[in-house]
């Protein structure tokens, strides 16, 4: 799996699970196992396989396959308490000799018989997420250095289990229904979005009574972001980038009744899926739209009384979940993405309605894809103001000002950047 994810394209998440489930006769203890080692090896793997190629010739690994296997070793020599050295170091051997023959398993055994010298390095844990120097920086430059060390320690602890109630005034219900399946400790009500369950992991939430029609998994932070946009009954709404619609289905059912929502996508298929699990829920949109906003507006010539705007950016906010951002983002990332945010923004802004509102939103923290990303877009657009919330949740999570930031280490939920404007004119 470290493999797939680490010099491949696969996510580590929704390869777990699938292998996971392929593999029934796993005992839960070494499907927990199996889950930390490809996390926990992912989160620290640039400062793990440093540690390891201080013990080589030339600091480099020969291959792919040894790569992979020194560094899913030495987070089990530095990082674990309960998997012995000498397992760990032979596990390794073995797999490298089968793959690469014993040269190079003999070339592993020695790297990695000089690291377990070195001790386990309880320091690694406690320090978290261990990230490149860059970003880094720039996290620190967003939070404070404080701040910075508190979002690392917490990306490296496991996500929560947050679903999304399909019906907002069900939640009781079904927080009294879901503790009888999996018991009250495993059950709590979210703590910033009012439509939130957060469940203890406890096996495929598909399993259990409700999923799809009564709730659907979404981070509570995504439903935040969703109902910060204040949709009310009545009025028209663009999701200016749905992808599965998981903020789309909060925003369709806040206009009702008598409200409409479209939306928009580049791609087609995610499209296809929104509707779906739209349709799960007893809702839908107006319009599903397949268009790139980063070059124009596609066949959308409407004005809308509200737009969403959720742009693609790095992800760091989401780091708790998908680890492996962390080996796939480069420097020149915080150069790219932010120019394609702003000219995704830019053309949703011509679609809102004089004395409408538009919301950006980043599952990021980092300045370079949150504030400077709106002070360059209203620079070149005098007819729009950074404006107040005028949602409740808004309101209180933004302290009454027009950005709020949702924190893993302050609100429990993935990193987000939320932006509120108003057309002037």
């Amino acid at each position: 799996m470290l493999s797939r994810v680490v010099h491949g394209d696969a996510w580590a998440a929704a390869l777990l699970d699938a292998e996971i489930a392929s593999r029934p006769q796993l005992a839960p203890r070494d499907r927990a196992l199996a889950t930390e080692l490809v996390y926990g090896t992912l989160r620290r793997f640039a400062w793990l396989e440093e540690r390891a190629l201080a013990h080589t010739r030339d600091r480099r690994f020969p291959d792919k396959v040894t790569r992979v296997e020194v560094v899913l070793a030495a987070y089990q020599l530095l990082c674990l308490e309960r998997v012995p050295p000498h397992a760990a170091v032979d596990a390794a051997v073995r797999a490298v000799t089968r793959a690469r023959g014993k040269r190079l398993g003999g070339f592993v055994n020695a790297v990695l018989r000089k690291l377990a010298a070195e001790g386990r390095a309880p320091e690694a844990a406690a320090r978290g997420v261990r990230a490149p120097a860059w970003l880094e920086a720039s996290l620190a430059a967003a939070l404070g250095e404080d701040g910075a060390s508190a979002m690392w320690a917490a990306s490296a602890e496991r996500a929560p289990i947050a679903v999304r109630c399909a019906d907002p005034a069900a939640r009781e219900e079904w927080v009294g229904r879901l503790a009888s399946a999996l018991g009250e400790e495993n059950v709590r009500r979210g703590l910033v979005s009012d439509l939130a369950i957060v469940l203890a992991p406890s096996g495929p939430l598909t399993a259990l009574p409700g999923f799809g029609a009564a709730f659907s998994p979404q981070d509570e932070g995504s439903q935040a972001v969703a109902l910060a946009v204040g949709a009310r009954a009545g009025e028209v709404v663009l999701d200016a980038c749905a992808g599965r619609g998981h903020k789309t289905a909060i925003l369709a059912r806040s206009v009702l009744p008598g409200g409409a929502v479209d939306a928009v996508d580049l791609h087609d298929k995610k499209l296809a899926r929104a509707r779906d699990e739209l349709a799960l829920a007893g809702l839908s949109v107006r319009r599903a739209v397949a268009a790139d906003l980063s070059v124009g507006p596609g066949d959308l010539s409407e004005l809308y009384d509200r737009v969403l705007v959720d742009a693609p950016c790095t992800g760091i906010g989401t780091l708790r979940r998908r680890p492996e951002i962390l080996l796939r983002r480069r420097p020149e990332d915080l150069v790219a993405l932010p120019a394609l945010q702003a000219k995704i923004l830019a053309t949703a802004l011509d679609r809102v309605k004089p004395g409408g509102r538009a919301f950006y939103a980043v599952c990021s923290v980092l300045r370079e894809e949150a504030e400077d990303v709106v002070a360059r877009v209203l620079a070149a657009r005098p007819d729009f103001e950074a404006a107040p919330f005028d949602s409740a949740i808004g309101e209180r999570l933004s302290g009454g000002g027009s950005s709020l930031r949702l924190l893993p280490h302050v609100h429990g939920t993935d990193g987000y950047f939320v932006a509120s404007l108003r057309r002037a004119r």
